[in-house]
């Protein structure tokens, strides 16, 4: 396992992902958190029915000149995402029905395993203001382990938890981003246009990472991923081009409580739990091999442990007893 005196741990590195990408050693990632452009492809402003104008993404980064530029970048991106996860890593990517097919596609192109698809319902998504089509009001985010043999981490009893002990399902209902939780610039507009609120970002770190294992955000804007991680125990590394973004961030994270304690964000699976091997209860003469389980004298319905049905000894054949 590489370890974390390899990594620029808590750091956010200032350039293009995929030159420094190369930079990270390989196999060193636990956890992958990528939010890429969208290529929404706007061709023209839109406005509200009250004549104000809807900030979009309008910014360069989200600017491809076709599909096919669309695709090159993707594949280079994931490509180097793949070298630097960790084979019992896995990777999430969020996008919208402007991009998401195709990284899909690629994901699986590059042997990545789909694990999931989870489906981010808007509780309240921008409205279609022509009324030309149906409100766009969830987002998805694709899950993937590195193969279908991959021993990789899902935190199945912290996400039963966080569902009121009900299993987790692949439908998030979650608010957008708004309120005091966009951030702003000086100029009082959006400091990012497609910031992710942090109740996103919880299920996908507690579901897929323990305390302090590394969490990488290739396109980290404001650092929501980063604050996140900082406040459940984790570690982060963040990749971001723009210094304006870099540097919200970086204050955003400095202001964000650690917690203090790492085992309260962690959620221990019965799995995880010590067992005793049957055979060891059998030798020692705690359980004698028999036709029925259950109750002393066999009473209860039979049960096969180990390959072998067995009994609680009664209490004349328990070798404890027949001690005091």
């Amino acid at each position: 396992m590489m370890s974390d005196r390899h990594l620029p741990i808590d750091r956010i590195l200032a350039g293009d992902c995929l030159q420094l990408l190369e930079t990270l050693p390989e196999k060193s990632i636990d956890l992958i958190f990528a939010d890429p452009p969208y290529n929404l492809q706007l061709e023209k402003k839109l406005w509200r029915p009250n004549a104000t104008q809807v900030n979009g993404v309008e910014e360069a980064w989200d600017r491809f000149s076709d599909f096919e530029s669309y695709d090159r970048f993707t594949h280079a991106w994931l490509s180097g995402c793949r070298r630097v996860l960790k084979d019992t890593g896995t990777i999430w990517v969020i996008g919208t029905y402007h991009n998401i097919y195709r990284v899909g596609r690629i994901l699986q192109d590059l042997a990545y395993w789909i694990l999931n698809d989870i489906i981010w319902i808007k509780i309240t998504p921008m409205p279609n203001f022509l009324g030309v089509r149906f409100t766009n009001a969830h987002e998805t985010l694709i899950w993937c382990a590195k193969s279908p043999k991959a021993r990789y981490t899902f935190n199945y009893a912290a996400m039963k938890s966080l569902n009121d002990g009900l299993q987790m399902r692949s439908d998030w209902l979650l608010p957008i981003c708004s309120g005091a939780e966009r951030l702003k610039g000086p100029d009082g507009a959006k400091a990012h246009p497609t910031q992710k609120p942090e109740s996103l970002l919880p299920r996908v770190i507690l579901a897929a990472t323990r305390p302090g294992e590394v969490v990488l955000d290739p396109f980290f804007g404001t650092g929501t991923t980063g604050a996140v991680a900082k406040r459940l125990a984790r570690r982060f590394i963040g990749i971001e081009r723009d210094e304006a973004y870099a540097a919200i961030a970086r204050k955003r994270i400095d202001a964000t409580p650690a917690m203090s304690d790492a085992a309260l964000a962690h959620t221990p699976s019965r799995r995880a739990e010590p067992r005793i091997p049957f055979g060891w209860l059998v030798e020692r003469g705690l359980l004698a091999p028999g036709l029925h389980g259950g109750r002393p004298y066999g009473s209860h319905p039979r049960r096969r442990a180990g390959g072998v049905h067995a009994r609680a000894l009664p209490p004349a054949h328990d070798p404890a007893r027949r001690a005091r």
